[in-house]
């Protein structure tokens, strides 16, 4: 006696299979999706920290306004107060200046052969008008000028003659720079090492 098989083994089999490859890949879909989801949600927690953390920082940082705002209105006064100091020694300076220079030309004038009429100064430029006995007096004048730490390059801008109770006397005017002298210069001046 002969058995014959009817039931389609070989398609129970292929059935069977393909279920399980059919679950397997559900499967493995699900746990995509649910890794995917964790990671969303461990994401989503990151970024709200993160959130929170930087409105936190940014609170403190608003607190700290008032402080660099501060700090902002020091630094102005305080190039204000250095401009102001920097006037102040200017003008200091200047006024030393103009003092040792009336000083230095005072002391250079004959006061037998010479006299001066004008004496004019502006910033660094300063201008002598007067009148001599001669043009020697004159030159020997401007010689002693340039002697001076405080007062350089000494020019004759103009020499005339000019009649002073009939007598005919040299009526001059001098161009002058005038400086503060480097401190070895004002050492030596005034007489101190």
């Amino acid at each position: 006696m002969l058995k014959i098989n009817l039931l389609p083994i070989r398609q129970l089999k292929k059935r069977a299979k393909a279920k399980q490859h059919l679950l397997g890949m559900v499967l493995l879909l699900l746990m995509v999706l649910a890794s995917l989801a964790v990671t969303e949600i461990l994401q989503a927690q990151k970024i709200s920290s993160l959130e929170a953390e930087i409105s936190a920082l940014n609170k403190k940082k608003a607190s700290f306004t008032p402080v660099l705002n501060k700090i902002a209105q020091l630094k102005k006064e305080r190039e204000e107060l250095s401009r102001k100091t920097e006037i102040i020694n200017k003008l200091k300076s200047d006024s030393s200046l103009t003092v040792r220079v009336l000083d230095e030309v005072a002391t250079k004038v004959d006061k037998q052969r010479m006299w001066l009429e004008a004496l004019q100064q502006q910033g660094t430029s300063l201008t002598l008008s007067g009148v001599a006995l001669d043009n020697q007096t004159i030159a020997q004048f401007m010689d002693n000028l340039k002697e001076s730490p405080f007062v350089k390059d000494v020019t004759l801008a103009n020499s005339s003659q000019k009649v002073v109770s009939g007598r005919n006397l040299k009526s001059f005017e001098l161009q002058c720079a005038v400086a503060q002298p480097t401190p070895n210069t004002t050492t030596v001046a005034d007489g101190k090492k």
